[in-house]
């Protein structure tokens, strides 16, 4: 199990979700993989993605107008 970082600060709908979404195709079941988005959007977007995906969303944290999402691959 490994954890990775990405940080979407800056970017807008839809690219961190549609990022989020490649980037999750190269982790393995089991690896975590923190998020950082400052796109408000991004709120609604990134756990839609994970319910198709079938993804979980373990945490998900906003501070200084950004959110963080922990995201563990199935």
């Amino acid at each position: 199990m490994s954890e990775t970082s990405l940080d979407l600060t800056g970017l807008m709908c839809p690219l961190p979700a549609l990022k989020t979404r490649k980037a999750l195709t190269r982790l393995s079941a089991g690896d975590r993989m923190n998020v950082i988005s400052s796109d408000p959007l991004s709120a609604i977007d990134i756990p839609n993605l994970l319910r198709e995906t079938g993804d979980v969303l373990l945490e998900q944290t906003e501070r200084d107008g950004r959110i963080s999402f922990l995201i563990e691959k199935r």
